[in-house]
């Protein structure tokens, strides 16, 4: 029993929740400022039904359409760089590629880190892809403030996760510490207590507490893309 009881959760768990709206409606970019608030008014985009775990391809849509490149989630999905979520007694490395299956939460999965989805936004804009991953939270005010929202991997309770969400991985690479509650989100913008953002398991610039937000961004490595124009 106990152990159906985790493979239940390894199946369900990651960047996965119920959602309203399924459409992919682009909106015009335009920038909010006022009163200390930046928002800016990126192209919002659900994942699901299509995609269970599609969150960072969704979230890249996000960002690319914002920069002018008509693309989609379905076509982002089969172009990202894929790994097996195990193979010969490893498992798979998220930093080279989306971890097993992206589309239904009935067959393993996780996600992908910053690189795979860099290297995939790169193929759309050559020489513009700008990673942030390990900058502190300001580069990503920057960007805000110059009108360039920014894709960035958070826990998916967006705040530090206990360490008991956390285990570690043995891949052919070497030990990789993950955890399943892991999500990825466009960041539009912030005031003095809040982050927004544009989920693609919620709304267009969803508002979450500023501090925990930032805090679970760094507990899960400071992952962040945005372009240059």
């Amino acid at each position: 029993m106990r152990i159906a009881i985790l493979l239940a959760m390894v199946l369900l768990t990651g960047c996965s929740a119920p959602s309203g709206n399924t459409g992919q409606e682009t909106e015009k970019e335009s920038v909010e400022q006022e009163n200390g608030k930046v928002l800016i008014d990126a192209p919002h985009y659900l994942q699901k039904p299509e995609l269970e775990r599609g969150c960072e391809v969704t979230s890249l849509a996000m960002l690319l359409n914002n920069a002018g490149v008509e693309t989609d989630k379905m076509t982002l999905s089969e172009e990202i760089n894929r790994v097996p979520f195990e193979e010969d007694g490893y498992k798979g490395n998220i930093h080279e590629g989306f971890v097993g299956n992206m589309r239904t939460l009935d067959e393993p999965g996780l996600g992908a880190y910053h690189e795979p989805v860099a290297e995939l936004a790169e193929n759309y804009l050559p020489g513009k892809i700008k990673d942030l991953t390990g900058s502190d939270f300001d580069k990503i005010i920057e960007q805000l403030d110059d009108g360039r929202p920014v894709w960035v991997i958070i826990t998916s309770t967006y705040d530090v996760l206990p360490e008991s969400e956390w285990e570690t991985w043995e891949t052919k690479d070497g030990p990789i510490k993950v955890t399943y509650r892991m999500h990825a989100v466009l960041v539009t913008g912030y005031d003095d207590e809040h982050i927004y953002a544009n989920d693609p398991l919620k709304e267009k610039n969803t508002q979450y507490p500023k501090n925990e937000f930032i805090a679970g961004w760094e507990q899960i490595g400071k992952q962040a893309i945005t372009y240059v124009d």
